[in-house]
């Protein structure tokens, strides 16, 4: 238990209401500039404060947790995601890490199924044209786009956000499809009228949408090859919500540019100039800059499970949200 308020250091700007609290109850110290942190910033953080508050854009690597002080005891991370943290490192050097999962699904789900109305009705394209003045009035066949009632989606990772999908989807007269680890249980199922395909391959080649919505993990790393992507039909989109190292984005890029896929509908995308570039360029995609958990409501709800985990640590017990 501590005797006095803990030194604590967030790595970028958070809700004003959840700065204001934590301001109150720990010695916190805030990044104003919100930018990322360099390395070398970042070392200098886990030399000098007992708990840091990081975000998922911050590569928290071995390198930097190894230049800890002995008082940094907790990384409470902003976010669900901790592939960002080595955590093996943190464990080594007795850190705790927490994190703030089961508060996206909602917020999730809900720009998937944004971005699952826009793709096929040509949304953007369709904003595109106006804002650069290119409307010249209405006509039988311009801007045709695809119905979404009664189409198949095929969900990849069926957890609380792909559930949550699968919800709203259903509302929409789209046939509900999934692959997963495991299979769910039957009850869940019949909720969704949802089918289950244990192989990835025969489910992708006969969806009209496929979602990405698995964790990044070792085995999911990849795991949408250009091998699977070749399996989509031509008039098919593909929407990631989830990392984009799970798919290979240079195929992806490929198959788009030969319209050997629709479409697709990215809230995150690799780093690399000219992919994003070439992505960018295309008509028939959507990219948005990781907007997924993006409400007001969301990020106090996370903030507060934040605070959460740091007041029941220096309490003297276990963090509710506790990974390691």
């Amino acid at each position: 238990m501590y005797k006095k308020k803990p030194k604590v250091f967030i790595t970028r700007r958070l809700p004003k209401k959840i700065e204001t609290r934590m301001m109150e109850l720990f010695d916190t110290t805030l990044n104003e500039k919100d930018v990322l942190l360099t390395e070398e910033e970042l070392i200098n953080v886990f030399k000098s404060y007992e708990i840091i508050v990081p975000s998922i854009a911050d590569n928290i690597s071995k390198k930097i947790i190894e230049s800890s002080s002995e008082n940094t005891k907790l990384i409470a991370n902003f976010g669900a995601g901790i592939d960002h943290i080595d955590l093996k490192t943190a464990k080594n050097r007795d850190i705790i890490v927490t994190n703030t999962p089961g508060l996206l699904a909602e917020d999730t789900a809900d720009l998937v199924l944004t971005l699952m109305l826009a793709l096929p009705r040509r949304i953007y394209e369709g904003s595109k044209i106006v804002v650069q003045g290119k409307w010249n009035g209405w006509s039988p066949t311009h801007m045709l786009g695809s119905r979404i009632h009664g189409k198949r989606l095929g969900i990849i990772g069926m957890g609380r956000i792909g559930q949550a999908i699968a919800k709203r989807a259903k509302v929409f007269g789209i046939s509900i499809h999934y692959h997963n680890r495991n299979q769910l249980p039957s009850q869940i199922e019949e909720v969704y009228e949802a089918t289950y395909w244990k192989n990835l391959g025969e489910m992708v080649k006969r969806m009209d949408i496929v979602s990405i919505n698995c964790p990044l993990t070792e085995k999911t790393k990849g795991i949408i090859s250009e091998n699977i992507l070749k399996l989509m039909m031509p008039n098919s989109y593909i929407v990631n919500s989830s990392r984009s190292e799970i798919i290979d984005e240079k195929a992806l890029v490929r198959m788009l540019q030969e319209k050997k896929i629709a479409g697709a509908g990215l809230d995150v995308f690799g780093a690399e100039k000219k992919l994003k570039t070439e992505l960018l360029d295309l008509p028939n995609t959507i990219l948005i800059p990781h907007m997924g958990s993006a409400t007001v409501e969301g990020r106090i709800e996370m903030g507060e499970k934040v605070i959460v985990n740091i007041k029941t640590f220096i309490d003297g017990h276990n963090p509710p949200n506790r990974i390691i």
